[in-house]
């Protein structure tokens, strides 16, 4: 069974994400592969640097992804292009994982393993469509923002531009299959993973 975790930009899909492995769910991060892609010298390193330039690296040779996001957030033909060079690869690597997935199934039909991919871009990449069922991880945009504000010391402005530059949560909310209100407690959040988890697994 493939499920799809997505959400808004600092709306918990990671929290949500690895309460769900607690539970016997194997997760693929996309961002963990974006991260691995653009690591010194690989191929979409090498495309990075060749079309935003070597201001962008670290002494380590690293990319500075902080100062790229607030290139490409700040200039939406920028945001395009990076998402050009970066989505497509991500993509191909989701996609065949699902396919390894997929062939267990068919080779041993009592293979009955939920794999969920999180990832803010579902919706955006049009990967719903190799998804079983979606979940949406919802929370309100000031309670984001104050998240974000903590967790990556942004303004309120660069917040915003991020929140904006994805598809609105509102319309994910109206295509998911199961929501997360990830507005409380963590023990309230919990609960309602427990809730979906228990769903799945009768459906599988």
């Amino acid at each position: 069974m493939i499920i799809g975790l997505t959400g808004g930009i600092g709306s918990g899909k990671s929290t949500v994400a690895q309460m769900f492995e607690e539970l016997g769910a194997e997760i693929l991060d996309a961002d963990k592969i974006g991260h691995q892609l653009i690591l010194p010298h690989t191929p979409v390193w090498e495309k990075i640097v060749s079309s935003f330039g070597k201001d962008i690296l670290q002494k380590d040779l690293y990319i500075n992804r902080k100062k790229l996001g607030n290139l490409v957030f700040n200039d939406y033909r920028l945001l395009k292009k990076l998402n050009e060079i970066m989505h497509p690869q991500i993509i191909k690597i989701i996609e065949e994982k699902i396919r390894k997935e997929k062939s267990k199934k068919c080779q041993n039909d009592l293979d009955k393993s939920i794999l969920i991919i999180e990832a803010a871009l579902i919706y955006e990449t049009k990967l719903e469509k190799l998804m079983d069922k979606i979940i949406v991880v919802s929370i309100q945009e000031e309670e984001q923002i104050k998240r974000l504000r903590e967790r990556n010391a942004l303004s309120r402005e660069d917040i915003l531009k991020r929140i904006r530059a994805q598809f609105p949560l509102e319309e994910k909310i109206k295509k998911a299959d199961y929501i997360v209100d990830n507005n409380h407690s963590l023990d309230c959040t919990r609960k309602q993973v427990k809730r979906i988890w228990a769903e799945l697994i009768q459906k599988r």
